[in-house]
C-alpha cells in the first residue's frame, strides 16, 4: 500500500449572493447572455439546428470552490466508480484496477483481471460497481481485449474479494464485434439502470474502412449496446427479432462515446467529434446519431466529413455540440447535497482543454455552461459525485492524479 499525501490546490469562483436558484449570474445568463466559448469555430459555415445547441452562455457557481489532489502517480487513469464504503475503484491504462481511499492510500493492482490490449488509445477503460454489490461484490469493467486477429472492446465482471486484493471468477460478458487489428475508438462507457440494465458505449474504431459500420445493424461498432446485468439481451431492445440486426443494440450512429451517465430513465451520452463536433446525446432506443453521414464539425485536415450534412430526416440532432472541441471524457449528471444548485446539470470531463464542463440544463435544452478545474492543468478523463455531494476526477497524464472538488 502507498500513503500519498494530501496536496491541497484552492480554486476559488467568489460569487454574488443575487444569484439565482440554477447558480446562474443574472448579468450573463440567458438567452442575451454572452456564450462561454468564443475561439473561432473549425466549421464556421455549420449552423446549429436551434437556438442554444451550441455555444450556450457563460454562468459562474456563487460558491467558492477549492480542490485537492486527494492521491498522485496513477499511470494514464481511465475509469472511476464510487464503493459502498466511500473507497474509489480506478482504472489504469496498461491493465491495472486500484482501489484508493478517500484520504489517499492507494492500494496495489488488484489480481485476477485478464490481459488487455493497451496499445493507442485502447486498454483497461471503465469500471462500474453493480447495484447489488452489497450482495454480490461484483464489478464490472470495460477493456481492449486482444484477440486472434487484431482485438475490439468487451465487457467481464467478477466478485471482488472481501479484502479487495483480487477479482474472483472473472468473466466476460459480452464482446463488441467484429474484431479489428486497430488503436483507436474503443469507447467505452458502462452505466446501469435503475432496472439493471447495463449499458456499453463503444466507437467504430476511426479508420475510414470502419466508419460506415456505425449504421451497419449487423456490426456493434459505433453503437450503444443495452444487456442485462449476466450479459443477456433484453427482450425490450428495439432491435430484437429485426432480421441482419444484433439484439444487444440500444442505439446507432455514434463515432466514439467515452462518457455516459442515466438520471431516471434518461440516458445521456458525449461523443468525440473530429475537429467540431463533440456531441451531448440524449440516447434513446432505436435512434440513429448520424456519424458518418450527418455530423457537426470537419475532418482533421479541414475538408468536409461526407457530403458535409448536418441535418437529415430520421437522423437524432445532439442536444449540444461543441465546436472548437474539448475531447470529452466521461460525465455525470449531478445529484448531491453540496451544490443545490447544480442538481440535474450534466458534468463532462474535458482531455484537451483540461477541464469539467459545467452544463446547465433547462428540460432538454442547454442554457448555460461553466468551466470548472481549470487552474489544475491537466487532460480531466473522468467525473464522479462523492456521496456527500463533492465532485471527483481523474487526470489523464502519466503522472494522473485523483482530485476532489468541494466547497472552499
Amino acid at each position: 500500500m502507498r500513503l500519498l499525501a494530501l496536496a491541497a490546490s484552492v480554486s476559488v469562483l467568489s460569487f454574488a449572493a443575487a444569484c439565482g436558484a440554477n447558480g446562474q449570474d443574472p448579468a450573463t445568463a440567458g438567452a442575451a447572455g454572452a456564450p462561454l466559448e468564443t475561439r473561432a469555430a473549425n466549421a464556421p459555415d455549420q449552423q446549429p439546428a436551434f437556438p442554444g445547441q451550441t455555444r450556450a452562455p457563460a454562468v459562474r457557481t456563487e460558491t467558492a470552490l477549492a480542490h485537492a489532489v486527494v492521491a498522485s502517480g496513477l499511470e494514464h487513469p481511465w475509469g472511476l466508480a464510487l464503493l459502498p464504503d466511500g473507497r474509489w475503484l480506478v482504472t489504469e491504462k496498461p491493465g491495472r484496477l486500484r482501489i484508493i481511499t478517500a484520504e489517499g492510500v492507494v492500494g496495489e493492482p488488484i489480481a485476477g483481471l485478464p490481459r488487455v490490449d493497451a496499445r493507442g488509445q485502447g486498454g483497461l477503460l471503465d469500471v462500474a460497481v453493480a447495484p447489488s454489490f452489497a450482495a454480490d461484490r461484483l464489478v464490472y469493467w470495460s477493456y481492449a481485449e486482444p484477440r486472434d486477429g487484431g482485438n475490439a472492446t468487451s465487457v467481464a465482471r467478477g466478485r471482488l474479494s472481501a479484502d479487495g486484493g483480487r477479482i474472483e471468477n472473472a468473466q466476460v460478458i459480452f464482446r463488441a464485434l467484429p474484431t479489428y487489428d486497430g488503436d483507436k475508438h474503443f469507447g467505452s462507457s458502462l452505466a446501469f439502470d435503475g432496472a439493471g440494465h447495463l449499458f456499453i458505449t463503444l466507437g467504430e474504431r476511426s479508420d475510414a474502412a470502419m466508419r460506415t459500420q456505425s449504421q451497419d445493424l449487423g456490426s456493434h461498432m459505433g453503437k450503444t449496446i443495452r444487456i442485462n446485468a449476466d450479459g443477456s439481451v433484453p427482450q425490450d431492445n428495439p432491435f430484437v427479432g429485426r432480421e441482419g440486426a444484433l439484439p444487444e443494440i440500444w442505439s446507432l450512429g455514434h463515432r466514439n462515446v467515452q462518457g455516459i451517465a442515466i438520471a431516471g430513465d434518461q440516458v445521456w451520452t458525449v461523443e468525440h467529434g473530429a475537429r467540431g463536433g463533440d456531441e451531448i446525446n440524449l440516447d434513446q432506443a432505436g435512434l440513429n446519431y448520424g456519424w458518418p453521414e450527418v455530423t457537426y464539425g470537419v475532418e482533421y485536415r479541414g475538408t468536409p466529413i461526407g457530403e458535409g450534412v448536418t441535418a437529415r430526416e430520421g437522423i437524432e440532432q445532439p442536444v449540444y455540440y461543441w465546436d472548437p472541441v474539448i475531447a470529452p471524457g466521461g460525465m455525470a449528471v449531478y445529484d448531491g447535497a453540496m451544490f443545490p444548485a447544480w442538481q440535474g446539470n450534466l458534468l463532462v470531463a474535458a482531455l484537451k482543454d483540461k477541464h469539467i464542463a459545467r452544463l446547465v440544463l433547462e428540460g432538454n435544452r442547454v442554457v448555460g455552461e461553466e468551466r470548472l478545474l481549470t487552474d489544475l492543468g491537466e487532460r480531466v478523463r473522468d467525473v464522479a459525485v462523492g456521496a456527500d455531494g463533492a465532485v471527483w476526477a481523474i487526470t489523464d497524464e502519466a503522472n494522473g492524479k485523483l482530485v476532489r472538488l468541494a466547497a472552499r
